[in-house]
């Protein structure tokens, strides 16, 4: 409750946190904490420059409890895999999160600590660091954006479950009556969800590992991805 009277409450960076971390990413905001703690928004920006600060602050925390496996009998390819996989599973057991991750990664300490650890991994795979920095980035921005959109589609089942059905429905329906894409399609297996993201992070690694592969200069990589689009 707001301190009515008297003198202002008093808080610490710590309570900015907890309360932050109780909200959660997803209802993170200046005003959300302030209430919550019973305190004006003016009492936050003594602890937190902005926004972005209590963002960071939040998101860097949870963060901070990630600790990736890396299993030295895995190749390149197997590991990156985990690295995703491992990625894609926390950010949905912390909704919200992968928003933060979307706009700039990484933010802070404890997105900084899961790029060295991953490049580590990676050098000791026979990676030049510069290569490995950059397959770490890549790998884990397509992770981001897969799980953004699966978080949003989560979302959408939980807002409107029934409507969703219908559109998902309306497209097979579509899809049915096209005289070129009704066989084809109706051919493709039925894969759940986890599954083809699992392929699909696999499929855009082997082509990543493909273009930098041990030993290969970035530079070189670089040089060759653009001479592809040239032109386009």
């Amino acid at each position: 409750m707001p301190n009515i009277g008297g003198r202002p409450a008093t808080i610490a960076r710590d309570d900015i946190l907890r309360a932050g971390r109780e909200l959660g990413m997803r209802r993170l905001s200046v005003k959300a904490v302030a209430v919550r703690l019973g305190v004006t928004a003016t009492a936050l920006y003594r602890h937190v420059d902005s926004r972005w600060g209590l963002e960071r602050l939040v998101g860097e925390s949870i963060l901070a409890e990630l600790r990736l496996r890396d299993d030295p009998g895995h190749d390149v390819e197997r590991h990156l895999l985990s690295f995703a996989l491992q990625m894609r599973g926390f950010m949905l057991e912390h909704p919200g999160l992968v928003t933060y991750l979307q706009l700039l990664f990484p933010r802070g300490d404890g997105g900084q600590r899961l790029l060295n650890t991953e490049v580590d991994a990676l050098v000791r795979r026979g990676h030049e660091p510069a290569a490995a920095i950059v397959l770490s980035g890549a790998v884990a921005s397509l992770t981001i954006a897969m799980t953004a959109s699966e978080e949003n589609s989560m979302a959408a089942e939980e807002a409107d479950g029934a409507g969703l059905d219908r559109e998902r429905q309306a497209v097979r329906d579509r899809l049915a009556g096209d005289d070129r894409l009704a066989g084809p399609s109706a051919a493709l297996p039925q894969v759940p969800r986890p599954e083809y993201v699992r392929l699909l992070l696999t499929a855009s690694i082997r082509g990543l590992i493909g273009s930098c592969p041990p030993g290969r200069p970035v530079a070189e990589m670089v040089a060759d991805l653009a001479a592809t689009g040239e032109g386009l």
